[in-house]
C-alpha cells in the first residue's frame, strides 16, 4: 500500500484547492498531478510531457462529441422543442397525471439538454402548473428534476458519462442501453414515488422566477418534430448497437455509423433543418446558438482535461496497475467500490462531473484487472457522482433559491432525491449485472 498514500494525498490536495480554496478546477488538477508525480517518483523531466499527454489523449477523443452535444442541446432549447415536448406530455396525460408527465418530461428533455439549461428552461413550467392546479411546487418539481439529474449522470451524450466511457474503454451505445434500463426504475422511485412525501413542503419562489413562467406556445415546432429531433442521437445509438448484436457480419459498416462523433454530427445537422430552417429561421440565426453553447461547455471541458492529466500521471508512474491490484484485493464488489470512490469525491467537491471523471481515472485499472463490465462501471460511478448533493453543489443552491426553501427543506427534498438516485441507481446496476 506504499504508493497509495501519495495518491490519497494528491486527491486530498485537489479537494482542498477546489472545495475550500475555490481554485479553478483545471489549475487544481494540474497542481495535484504535479504533486502526485513528484511523490510517486516520476522523473521531473517526464512530468510536463505526461500531463500534456493525459490532457491531449482524453480531450482528443471527446472534445468534438461533447461540443456537438452542447450545440445540439442548445438548438433543442432555443427552438422551443423542449417546451413542446413538455406541453405535449402534459396534454396527453392530463391534469390527474401531472407528476408522471413531469417525470417523463425531465428524462426525455434531459437526454439532449445539459442539467443547468434544462433546469432554467423547465422550472418556469412548474410554476405555471402550480398556478393552474394549486399543487405544491416542490412535489411537482422533484419528479422533473430527478429525470434531468439521472440523464445528466447516467446517459451519453452528457460530459461525465462520455468521459467515463473513454476513460475505462466502455461502449457508448451499450452504456446508453444499459443506462436506460437502470434509469427508468430509479426515476420512478426517486421521482414521483418520493415526491408523494413532499406535499407539505411550502415553496415561496421569488417573483422574478414566477413572472417568467408564461411563454408563447404559438410558434413552437410540432410534437413529432420535437420528439424525433431531440431523441435522434439516442435512437441512432440504440439502433446501431442492437443491429450490431443481431448481425455481427455488419460490424465493419456499423462502426462508422455508431461512432458517437458521427451520431452527434448527423443529429445536429438534421436538427438544424427540422428545428431551424424548416421553421422559417435563417442559417445565420440558427448559427448564433453554437457560440453560446461553446462558452457554456468550456468549463466542463477544462475539468475533463484536468482529470486526464491526473490519470496519465498515475499510468506514467506505474501506480495505476498497482492501484488496480490493491483495489481488487479489497473485500468489496468492484461496482460498489467504483460507486464509493465517486460518492466520496462528490461529497467533498460538490460537482458531479468532477466526481465522475476523477473516479473514472482512479478506478480504470480495477476494471481491467477484475474483468467487471465497463459499461456497468460507468453507470455505477455515475450513480455515485450524484450522491448527497449539499451546500458545495451549485444545483443545491439553484433549487433552494428558485423555490424559496429553507436549508432544512432543501435537504429534505433536493438532497434526499439525489441520494435516492445514487442508491437506487447502484442497486439496479448490481441487479442488472446478475443477468449479464
Amino acid at each position: 500500500m506504499g504508493n497509495l498514500l501519495p495518491v490519497l494525498l494528491a486527491v486530498g490536495l485537489l479537494t482542498l484547492m477546489i472545495a475550500w480554496g475555490k481554485v479553478q478546477p483545471l489549475l487544481a488538477f494540474v497542481v495535484a498531478s504535479l504533486v502526485a508525480a513528484l511523490l510517486l517518483g516520476v522523473p521531473p523531466e517526464r512530468i510536463p510531457g505526461a500531463i500534456e499527454k493525459g490532457i491531449g489523449d482524453l480531450l482528443g477523443s471527446l472534445v468534438v462529441v461533447i461540443c456537438l452535444g452542447a450545440v445540439f442541446g442548445k438548438l433543442i432549447a432555443d427552438s422551443g422543442a423542449a417546451r413542446r415536448i413538455a406541453t405535449c406530455l402534459l396534454d396527453a396525460l392530463g391534469p390527474a397525471r401531472i407528476p408522471v408527465a413531469l417525470t417523463v418530461t425531465g428524462f426525455v428533455v434531459g437526454i439532449p439538454l445539459y442539467y443547468n439549461v434544462g433546469f432554467v428552461l423547465l422550472v418556469p413550467l412548474i410554476f405555471s402548473l402550480v398556478a393552474g392546479s394549486g399543487r405544491p411546487a416542490v412535489a411537482l418539481a422533484i419528479p422533473l428534476l430527478a429525470g434531468l439529474s439521472i440523464a445528466h449522470g447516467f446517459l451519453p451524450p452528457h460530459p461525465s458519462p462520455v468521459a467515463l466511457v473513454a476513460a475505462i474503454h466502455a461502449d457508448m451505445g451499450t452504456t446508453l442501453l444499459y443506462g436506460i434500463v437502470v434509469a427508468v426504475p430509479t426515476l420512478i422511485l426517486a421521482g414521483p414515488v418520493f415526491a408523494m412525501s413532499l406535499r407539505r413542503i411550502q415553496a415561496t419562489p421569488a417573483a422574478i422566477f414566477r413572472d417568467g413562467a408564461q411563454v408563447d406556445d404559438t410558434r413552437l415546432p410540432g410534437a413529432f418534430n420535437s420528439f424525433a429531433s431531440a431523441l435522434l442521437p439516442v435512437l441512432l445509438l440504440a439502433a446501431t448497437t442492437l443491429l450490431a448484436m443481431a448481425r455481427p457480419d455488419l460490424d465493419g459498416a456499423l462502426k462508422f455509423f455508431s461512432n458517437p462523433l458521427v451520431v452527434m454530427l448527423l443529429s445536429y445537422l438534421v436538427a438544424v433543418f427540422t428545428l431551424g430552417l424548416a421553421q422559417g429561421r435563417t442559417l445565420s440565426q440558427v448559427m448564433q446558438g453554437p457560440g453560446e453553447a461553446m462558452r457554456e461547455i468550456a468549463p466542463i471541458l477544462l475539468i475533463i482535461a484536468g482529470a486526464g492529466a491526473l490519470k496519465q500521471v498515475l499510468v506514467e508512474s506505474g501506480v495505476s496497475a498497482e492501484l488496480g491490484a490493491q483495489l481488487q484485493s479489497l473485500p468489496v464488489q468492484p461496482l460498489v467500490l467504483g460507486w464509493l470512490v465517486a460518492t466520496v469525491i462528490r461529497i467533498c467537491l460538490g460537482s458531479a462531473t468532477v466526481a465522475g471523471v476523477t473516479a473514472g481515472g482512479i478506478v480504470a485499472p480495477l476494471v481491467h484487472s477484475s474483468g467487471v463490465d465497463p459499461n456497468l462501471m460507468v453507470l455505477a460511478i455515475g450513480a455515485g457522482s450524484l450522491m448527497c448533493s449539499h451546500v458545495n453543489d451549485s444545483g443545491f443552491w439553484m433549487f433552494k433559491e428558485y423555490f424559496g426553501l429553507s436549508l432544512k427543506d432543501t435537504f429534505r427534498s433536493w438532497t434526499l432525491m439525489e441520494t435516492l438516485v445514487g442508491v437506487f441507481g447502484l442497486l439496479f446496476v448490481l441487479l442488472l449485472s446478475m443477468f449479464l
